[in-house]
Order: structure tokens, then sequence, then C-alpha cells
């Protein structure tokens, strides 16, 4: 029988992984480094600065105290007695002692010792050579002798008593100085300093870290606690959203500042490239922008018409940790939407012309069926003839003034709406329209159909109200305007408007109806006036004279100065 070794499979561990500092871990120290390092450098400078200096001041002090030494009169006078080394030694022990310097040496020319602070060396020759004081210079330097290591200077005696710089009066080298301190001295001395060199640089040290310290805490307040990884992640995020997406986004801080936007914001708005930085004023932008960035007008897909563009604004007070900190608006073009929407209504006024004469049909030939049935054959046939002539008079009486065919089937649609709701739709007699480019139609159209609707708004349920409508096309010439102009003019029986808010109803969301459905209010004057001035032209309001009701009139320049893209023909007016 075999045995088997069964071999346990190898344990496998996870990969330890080694932590990482934070963003504020890592700005610490390194900050707390830096300083460091900067510290150090600055604090061995000022040691070797400080070592200098005092090795400057050794030399200076020996090198002037030589210098005395050696123009004394008595030191002039003992080098030149029969026993110098009688005569100077008392003096040079006096002075060494006065000076506190190390040693002081006088010698002869050849080197002899006359004074020395071991008295047994007197006599002997100096372990140095005298150098450039011999010949009459003067020298400094560190040399090492019988007293050791140090910082000396030479200076000659002249017999005539002068200095190195006595010229001719000074005579010849008798003897020369040699005066000394300890270069131990100089070095204990700046090391003294040392202590509070380190002393600076700890405080300091000190400080700066706690310096440090603030700083990184004001940095991780900064980011919200965030990591480098995170305000990546989140920079890739909001550049993809933001860049993405087809509506627009911009954000403004508390200071109405613009923070960022893309580029559908900046082509609904208008925005330069450089727009991020500058205030809404400075941007030039519409009241109506700056009350809802503002917070002003406040609700929920507010209208907002920005050049030949309807939009919806929806703003977000942003709010990091419980502090406002700014705005987020977006932005939705519902520009197409709404022309597609009047593509509807336009639609659906000439459903209800086609209802309201079906209606009008249908009760017409029961009238017809019941003067049968009675045997009026000559009633019945006096009805039919007044029925088609007064059908062809409206008929005739449209074509004959417009010959548009868009504008006269939107007419005869308006008319019928009209009837149905027991208004009397007016057709002016000044009313002249040709046919009409396909832009100016469209314009027309829009205008045309807000304003009648407009005014059927205002005058039903009157019983006997009227609306009279005039359009008419104004040739260029001499005596006429500068451009072919389109003129609309709608006149109602109505209440007229009151003379505090005629000049708000063309405001943007604007209206006097009842707010059941005010949501979709306050757009039709708005775009009314939106389209005229977008072709150059104007729209206004007045009070008929010495009537109620109030009269529209619109002027449409046959040559558009900027695109008018506003919507589609047959619009109903949602303001008054």
């Amino acid at each position: 029988m075999t045995a088997r070794t069964l071999r346990r499979p190898p344990r496998t561990t996870a990969p330890r992984t080694r932590p990482h500092l934070s963003l504020t871990g890592s700005l610490f120290v390194g900050y707390v480094l830096l300083l460091a390092a900067a510290l150090v450098a600055v604090g061995s400078l000022w040691v070797v600065q400080l070592d200098r200096h005092t090795d400057r001041q050794y030399t200076e002090r020996v090198l002037s105290v030589a210098r005395a030494v050696a123009v004394m009169p008595e030191v002039v006078a003992g080098a030149q007695s029969p026993d110098p080394a009688a005569a100077l030694d008392p003096t040079a022990d006096r002075i060494a002692a006065a000076t506190e310097v190390e040693y002081l040496v006088i010698a002869s020319p050849d080197g002899i010792r006359y004074t020395h602070p071991d008295k047994d060396r007197i006599g002997e020759t100096v372990s140095t050579p005298p150098g450039p004081a011999a010949r009459g210079e003067e020298w400094t330097g560190v040399e090492t002798g019988t007293q050791g290591r140090t910082v000396r200077a030479k200076i000659p005696v002249f017999s005539g008593g002068g200095s190195v710089n006595g010229g001719d009066a000074r005579g010849e080298v008798v003897a020369y100085v040699s005066l000394g301190i300890l270069t131990s001295d100089a070095t204990t001395e700046a090391r003294a300093a040392v202590p509070a060199v380190l002393g600076t640089v700890v405080v300091v040290l000190g400080l700066g870290v706690i310096g440090a310290w603030s700083l990184s805490r004001q940095v991780r307040t900064k980011t919200h606690g965030l990591e480098p990884a995170d305000i990546t992640a989140l920079l890739e995020s909001r550049e993809a959203l933001l860049y993405a997406v087809r509506e627009g986004v911009f954000a403004v801080d508390p200071d109405g500042r613009l923070v960022f936007a893309n580029p559908p914001a900046r082509a609904m708005l208008g925005l330069p490239d450089d727009a991020e930085g500058r205030t809404l004023d400075e941007l030039g932008a519409s009241e109506r922008v700056r009350d809802i960035v503002s917070g002003a007008d406040r609700g929920r897909d507010l209208l907002l018409l920005s050049g030949d563009r309807i939009l919806v604004a929806n703003r977000r007070t942003v709010r990091i940790r419980g502090e406002e900190t700014g705005a987020v608006v977006t932005l939705r073009d519902r520009t197409e939407l709404d022309r597609l929407t009047g593509e509807l209504d336009g639609a659906r006024t000439v459903t209800r012309g086609l209802r309201a004469q079906t209606h009008e049909f249908a009760n017409r030939m029961h009238t017809l069926a019941g003067l049968l049935d009675l045997g009026a054959h000559e009633e019945a046939r006096a009805y039919l003839a007044d029925l088609s002539a007064a059908q062809t008079r409206t008929s005739a009486g449209i074509a004959e003034h417009v010959a548009d065919s868009a504008v006269a089937a939107l007419v005869i649609a308006k008319s019928a709406q009209a009837a149905e709701i027991g208004v009397d739709l007016r057709i002016s007699p000044m009313t002249e329209v040709p046919a009409l480019d396909r832009g100016l139609r469209a314009d027309a159209l829009l205008v045309l159909g807000n304003l009648v609707d407009n005014a059927l708004d205002a005058v039903a349920g009157d019983g006997r109200g009227w609306v009279e409508l005039m359009v008419r096309l104004h040739r260029a010439g001499a005596d006429g305007p500068p451009h072919d102009l389109l003129e609309i003019r709608v006149t109602d029986s109505g209440h007229g408007v009151a003379d505090g808010i005629a000049e708000e109803i063309f405001r943007l969301g604007f209206t006097t109806k009842a707010s059941r459905d005010a949501g979709g209010r306050g757009l039709g004057l708005a775009l009314v006036k939106q389209v005229c001035e977008g072709r150059g032209g104007s729209v206004e309001m007045e009070a008929p004279d010495g009537e109620e009701g109030a009269v529209f009139t619109a002027y449409l320049p046959a040559a558009a100065r900027t695109p008018a893209g506003a919507p589609g023909a047959g619009a109903p007016g949602e303001a008054r």
C-alpha cells in the first residue's frame, strides 16, 4: 500500500494595497517638508555667514591691536635699545593682559623673539617666519605656532615710529609685532550662536506646521473633502453631461456671474465665447432672463423669448451643506414644437369653421325641407336664391380683396368661427392683399391668427360684438414707405384695455384671462411682437376714438431684417 501525500494548494492572499495619503495629508506633508528644507538651508547659510563674520571680526581685532602696539613710542624705543628683551617684555605682558589676546610677540626682523608668553622661549627663533613683516609690510592670516592655531597679524615696527602708510618718515624696520587669538575662541563664539539659530528655526518650523495644517484644512473645506480622483471623475462626468445633452445648461454664482454655459445654452441665449466670469448685465441679457436667473420670476417651465427662439426655462438653487452657492438654469428649445402647435391650431380653426358651416348647412336644409313639405315651392326657391347670393357675396368679397390663397383661407375660417360664437367679423373695404412670398406669408398668418383670435375672445359672449379686419400691403415709392410694408389692423368692440396695462400686454406671460389654463397664457401677443420686431417692424395697441374696444396694428416689412423663425400660422392669441 502506497501512501499518497496530499499537497495543499498554496494559500493566495489578496495583494495588500498601500494606504494612500489624502489630498490634504499630501499637501500637509509637502508643505512641512518644503518648509523644513527651506529652514535648514537658511539656518546653514546663517551659521556659515556668522562664522565668516566672526573670523572677520577677530582678524580686524588682532590687526588693529597689532598696529597700535607697533607705533607705541616705548615699543619703538625698546626695539632700538641695547637690550630689547628687557625693555619690551614687561610692556608686552601688560598689553597682552589688557587686550586679552592669546599671545603678543615682538621679534627682530631676523625672527629672534624679544617677548613671549613663555619666558623660556625669549631669544629663540620664532616658529613661523616673519614673512612680509620683515620687509615692512603688514600680514594677517591663520597659522599654527607654539600656542596653537591662531588668527594672527604681523605688523613691522619702524625706527621712525611711523606706520606702514607713513611714507619716508617710517625709517627702517627694527622689529615686528606678532599678535594672535586662538581660532578655537572664534569657533566657540560662533558656536555659541548656534542654539539661537536652531531655536529660531524650530519656532518658525512649528509656526509653519500650524500654518500648513490650517491651509490643508482650508483646501479640504474648499474641495468638500473630495480627493483628486473624485474631482477628476466629477469633472469628466460634468463635461460629458454638459456637452452631450441638447438642452442648454448654464450656472451662475451668488453674485450673478456666469460660471459655465454649454454650447446649446450659448447658442440659445446668443452668449459670446468669453461669457464665463461676466455678469448677465455685462452680457446684455434681457430683463426676462435676469428675472428667471435671479429667482424673481418663480415657477416651472417658464417661457422665454430669445431672438427667434421660444425657450422653456427651469431654475434650481444650488445648495452645498445648507449654503446657497448659486443657481443652475436649464433651457429647452420649443420653437419647433410651437410651430407644429401653430399648424395644428390652424387645422383646428379650419375644422371649427367646417363644423360651423356644416351646422349652418344642416339648419338651412331643415328649413328648406319644411318649406317643401308645406308646399311653399316659391318661398323655397327664393330662400335658396338668397342663400346662394349671401354665400357668393361673402366668398367673393374675401377673394376680391385677398389674392393670397393662404390668407384668404384663414380669413374665411375665422369668419365661420366668428359666426359660430355670434360675432360679426367684418372685412374692411381698405383690405388689399396680393400674393405674398413664403416668409412674409408665414409671419402674416401668425400675426393675423393671433390678433383675430385675441379679438374674438374679447367680444365673445357679448351677443352683438363685432371685429373688423384690415390687411393691406403698402407698396414702396416716393409717397410710400422705403420698402413694401404689410399692415394688419384688427379692431374690436370689446371693453378695451386699461391704460395702466397697455404697455404690459405684449410682455411674455402677461394675461388678463382666467387662470384655468394660465400655464399656456401670455404667449400670443408676445410672439406677435417678436415676429414684428424680428422683421424690423412693430406692433401697437390703441383705443378707438370715442368708443370702447381696442385697435391692434402690426407692421411687417416685406424684407425681413432677421429671420423670424417663429411658429407657423394660425397660433391663436394667448393673452390680452
